[in-house]
């Protein structure tokens, strides 16, 4: 985790007096991380069509109305995150108020609340925990994340999101709230947050099978590290003045081609990020 290590040390060197550019970048991602969270979980509502419902601008096609608010209700939670993460630590009752933001006006009948009683939930052939068991197992996670404070940040952060998601807490929304408690996590922490993209979803998927069946996280540190190092390569881009520009661009003046810096990019090791659904690269 040395990459992260040395990305976070260059960051908080150069973050003092930038607070109103880092809202700003954080204010412009917002969309893309409604976006993508919503695609993971089968939204049809594409990255241009998210951004015009957050600005209250009409769309070409009609959507149903639980797509509608999944996008407002979600950025909502995003934003509220963002403005509230380093003031409170993070505890059930935290967790079933960013469930009820997430969640009204689309099942208001469970929003806010845990499964309880006889609403057992499976994922593919996975049948989550009892839900008498739900209370405790989600306490014991919150201890093992805060009492584990010796291991990599991304370790911990990978190991937090498999079990939150193996307990799946809720009736609905748990891959959403599982998301965001991430960024919750890692922004308390004096961590920049995250974007799991959808076009990962596959290797995401894997992951949770992996953790399911072998009970490792490897697949999951993985995603997390590239999602870490994409996100402080962006702010650093903005942050120490680089000029960014198209990947496609800076491809036309490298020794590599644009596959080859498209590999990069998705390995993280070279300091590129997504912005718009596009590569970009501070130069």
């Amino acid at each position: 985790m040395e990459q992260i290590h040395k990305l976070r040390n260059r960051y908080l060197k150069v973050v003092d007096g930038k607070a109103s550019l880092l809202k700003m970048i954080g204010e412009s991602e917002i969309s893309e991380q409604v976006y993508n969270s919503n695609a993971i979980e089968n939204s049809t509502l594409s990255l241009d069509e998210t951004e015009k419902i957050l600005m209250q601008i009409d769309l070409d096609r009609y959507i149903n109305e639980r797509e509608l608010f999944e996008a407002k209700n979600l950025a909502r939670v995003v934003e509220y995150i963002n403005s509230k993460a380093l003031e409170k630590r993070i505890s059930i009752d935290l967790i079933l108020l960013l469930h009820k933001m997430l969640m009204s006006n689309i099942r208001d009948e469970i929003a806010g609340r845990f499964r309880n009683k006889n609403e057992w939930v499976r994922v593919a052939n996975y049948i989550a925990p009892n839900p008498k068991d739900i209370v405790d197992l989600v306490h014991a996670m919150l201890v093992e994340y805060h009492v584990r404070d010796d291991l990599p940040m991304v370790k911990r952060i990978a190991k937090f999101h498999l079990t939150f998601e193996h307990i799946h807490p809720f009736v609905d929304g748990n891959g959403r709230i599982g998301r965001l408690l991430n960024n919750y996590l890692l922004i308390r922490d004096n961590y920049v947050p995250i974007n799991i993209r959808f076009i990962d979803r596959s290797t995401y998927y894997q992951a949770f099978g992996e953790f399911d069946k072998k009970g490792s996280s490897k697949i999951m540190e993985k995603i997390v590290k590239h999602a870490l190092c994409a996100s402080y390569h962006k702010r650093l881009a903005y942050m120490e003045d680089k000029k960014t520009i198209k990947l496609a661009e800076f491809a036309k003046t490298s020794k590599y081609s644009h596959s080859n810096l498209l590999n990069k990019a998705n390995r993280q090791s070279i300091e590129a990020f997504m912005e718009k659904g596009v590569w970009m690269i501070g130069v």
